[in-house]
């Protein structure tokens, strides 16, 4: 499972997912009654805000999914120096 952490990350997965499926952005749009303009705004990353229900909409159209999970802190120098026997 990839764990997408940004919206230009967001944006580019759709973006894969809706060439893979040879949808233009129009078609999608159309699908769901959105603007191309949103589509591409969302797939740059540059969309001010779009709702939740908007991006579930995409993702469900597209076969992909949205998936959140808890952020763990990452594991500081001497920690991995640690593990790894070098502490």
């Amino acid at each position: 499972m990839e764990c997408i952490l940004s919206f230009d990350e967001i944006g580019q997965t759709i973006r894969g997912a809706r060439k893979s499926r040879n949808l233009t952005q129009s078609a999608l749009a159309a699908q769901l009654g959105m603007s191309r303009a949103s589509i591409s705004d969302i797939e740059n990353g540059t969309v001010a805000e779009i709702g939740f229900r908007n991006i579930l909409s995409i993702c469900a159209a597209l076969g992909i999914e949205l998936v959140a999970q808890v952020k763990t802190r990452r594991p500081t120098l001497h920690q991995l120096m640690k593990e790894h026997g070098n502490a």
